[in-house]
């Protein structure tokens, strides 16, 4: 058995059984299982959300909107390129730059002109891990019309289709200047039906922005985590949500984040507007604005994970996962739900 030493993420493992990945999403929005993981574990459903949250507490949702970031583009010489938009740039006169994971990487070269849909995308720089500066002609908006998809994780292993087009998008996302490469899967449990009834019992609802892309989706390594840093992720809080933590906070109800992109949103910034954040949390962390999480089953060995396992303690989290298995819960990001008030002394 090797030691924490030899595979610090080892203690981040468990096993899942394949049949238990969730391929399609539920046939209604809000119809999946939620496991509530309290002083006891409660099987129950997503519907019974308005029975798990009090009266004023903050619903803290992410809004970015999932953009059909990935598109198939080909070579001069035939070959297929897959283009994963991470995070769209400045626009210039001869198109608009961008990030992207590119693949397969190494059959492209710098200065390379791809052809996709009714334009093209130009090669201006290659790095590690497949990630490549890219200029779009005549735009990225025009190549998303004409080539993109919504871009599924690729688990899922099946090309996105009609139904991908809305379920794999909150019915709060907001088409800003930042749009992810990923949704925040936490959100898309909540149907505008459920959000009314939180509504109606005076639960109140705050919106962030972060902009979904490699910190939250990429592998978890061992250098990632000796270094206690992600690839970085932009965010935007605005100020009047700002305002409702504060004063949430201040008059003792709960702050509740809609998936570990809020978290990771509300403990990196520092106060209202935009930012940026590459913050890994890990055992230790103290939460200082979030008091009760809705999340998705989460990857073994990954930063998601370890995140859920900082906020509500590892042991209890595994445990919990440890149950969802022998429960048949569906897992990842069409899969069920989870919720974790803080443990008691948790927060700052």
């Amino acid at each position: 058995m090797s030691s924490p030493i030899d595979d610090p993420l080892g203690g981040w493992d468990f096993e899942l059984p394949d049949a238990l990945i969730a391929k399609t999403p539920p046939r209604e929005r809000d119809g999946g299982r939620l496991l509530v993981v309290g002083d006891a574990l409660q099987d129950r459903q997503v519907r019974d959300l308005p029975a798990v949250f009090r009266a004023g507490d903050l619903l803290v949702l992410n809004d970015v909107r999932v953009r059909k970031a990935r598109l198939r583009a080909t070579r001069h010489s035939g070959g297929a390129v897959e283009v994963l938009v991470l995070r769209a740039g400045e626009a210039d006169s001869d198109g608009e730059l961008g990030e992207a994971l590119v693949r397969p990487a190494r059959k492209l070269h710098v200065g390379d002109t791809l052809r996709c849909g009714s334009g093209s995308i130009v090669v201006l720089a290659l790095s590690g891990e497949g990630r490549a500066q890219l200029r779009f002609v005549p735009s990225l908006a025009t190549l998303e019309a004409d080539a993109g998809e919504m871009p599924l994780p690729p688990y899922l292993d099946r090309p996105a289709d009609a139904d991908d087009e809305h379920r794999y998008q909150t019915v709060y996302a907001v088409a800003g200047r930042l749009q992810a490469a990923a949704a925040p899967t936490a959100g898309l449990h909540l149907s505008e039906r459920l959000l009314a009834e939180l509504s109606a019992m005076g639960v109140q609802r705050a919106q962030v922005t972060l902009e979904v892309g490699l910190g939250t989706f990429r592998p978890l390594t061992a250098a990632m985590l000796a270094s206690g840093k992600l690839h970085p992720e932009r965010y935007v809080v605005p100020e009047a949500t700002w305002r409702a933590i504060d004063n949430a906070r201040r008059e003792g109800r709960r702050v509740v984040a809609v998936g570990t992109t809020v978290v990771r949103t509300l403990e990196s910034a520092s106060g209202p507007g935009p930012g940026e954040t590459d913050i890994l949390l890990v055992p230790g962390w103290r939460p200082q604005r979030v008091d009760a999480l809705l999340t998705n089953f989460h990857l073994p060995r990954s930063s998601l994970l370890m995140l859920v396992g900082a906020f509500a303690g590892q042991e209890r989290v595994l445990a919990a996962y440890r149950h969802a298995v022998d429960a048949r819960y569906r897992f990842f990001s069409y899969g069920d739900a989870c919720f974790f008030p803080a443990p008691s002394g948790m927060t700052g």
